[in-house]
């Protein structure tokens, strides 16, 4: 085909060799193209995010939410009641001196039954609550992606977060209401309800819709950058503790366990002032502040001062740990499961 002397050495490689094919031939020059175009796809889809699934959100978070309730309960009891023990007259000294005070006198005086008081009405609001805590926290960043490849920067996931805690202060508003006065009302001695349905009952024949959903404006005012910072620091945490080269599906349930912590730790650190308002606010006879939740500051600031805005900071984080721990790791196993149970749910 070339005169002899004149083959370059690409011509050479592509002459057909005695005993060989053309075809052959052909064969092996287009095969190693293959790979080069296959692989990268792979590659991508296996690193695309798995679509927000409201119904995988709402079963993962309500579990998530039960697990927290279960864990937390009892700490969150001792909270309320040091936030809304009565000033003592002169000369008396405070019901509860601090939360492990707090925590024997209610042993001692109700058994283990006395810490879980009041538990019925988060129970029945965590599972829609907490599905639409975490669908709002997947809105919130799907919100904001151009793409599903688009990674977040930490003011996006707390702008997400803060999303997430608008759409929860609907239902849980009125659950921290029922909760606040049913734990409240074994620190005055009085019975005045018999359970939820009894408060809800009440508070609809006394003061309407509105009575049950006193305080919504200082839920929101806790909830939301509460919610913002919860869900930013879990990020953080899991981008942390996840080793070079893996998923945060991959993280240990330490790992999962000390984010879920530290997460609760951070959301309280931000919200206890508003909630000490919040609990004293939901708690007062009608009328007491007409002015809402700034009648209740310039109360607390003139009577007890700006520590008072941090009542129940102890039970508070002594509670967040543990009880954030397992929502997230229940949050997390839930999610593992659905997604194995129905990937294209």
């Amino acid at each position: 085909m070339f005169p002899p002397g004149h083959e370059t050495e690409e011509h050479r490689s592509l002459a057909v060799r005695p005993g060989e094919e053309v075809g052959e031939r052909c064969c092996r020059l287009t095969l190693p193209s293959e790979p080069h175009t296959v692989r990268p796809e792979k590659v991508k889809m296996s690193k695309q995010p798995q679509p927000i699934s409201p119904m995988k959100n709402f079963f993962a978070g309500g579990f998530g939410g039960i697990c927290l309730v279960f864990a937390g309960h009892p700490l969150d009891t001792i909270k309320v009641r040091l936030q809304t023990q009565p000033k003592p007259k002169p000369g008396e000294s405070l019901i509860y001196a601090g939360t492990i005070d707090c925590f024997k006198k209610t042993l001692a005086k109700e058994g283990v039954k006395g810490l879980y008081k009041g538990m019925a009405a988060p129970i029945i609001g965590v599972t829609p609550m907490f599905a639409v805590c975490f669908f709002g926290f997947g809105l919130g960043k799907k919100l904001q992606q151009r793409t599903p490849d688009d990674i977040l920067t930490y003011p996006q996931l707390f702008a997400a977060g803060m999303l997430s805690g608008v759409f929860t202060t609907a239902i849980m508003a009125p659950g921290e209401r029922i909760k606040c006065l049913l734990q409240a009302q074994a620190t005055t001695g009085t019975v005045k309800y018999a359970g939820p349905m009894d408060c809800v009952k009440q508070l609809y024949r006394e003061s309407g819709i509105r009575g049950i959903y006193k305080g919504t404006a200082l839920t929101l005012m806790r909830d939301v950058p509460a919610s913002g910072m919860y869900f930013t620091s879990y990020e953080w945490l899991k981008n942390l503790l996840t080793p070079p080269g893996k998923s945060h599906s991959e993280l240990s349930v330490p790992s999962v366990l000390f984010a879920g912590g530290m997460a609760g730790i951070f959301n309280w650190a931000v919200a206890i002032p508003a909630d000490v308002l919040k609990s004293r606010f939901q708690t007062a006879p009608e009328g007491k502040y007409p002015n809402g939740f700034r009648d209740v500051l310039r109360e607390l600031i003139r009577e007890e001062g700006v520590a008072s805005l941090y009542k129940g900071f102890n039970a508070v984080m002594l509670r967040a740990f543990p009880a954030n721990a397992a929502c997230f790791l229940g949050f997390e196993c839930a999610m593992k499961f659905l997604n194995w149970l129905a990937p294209d749910l």
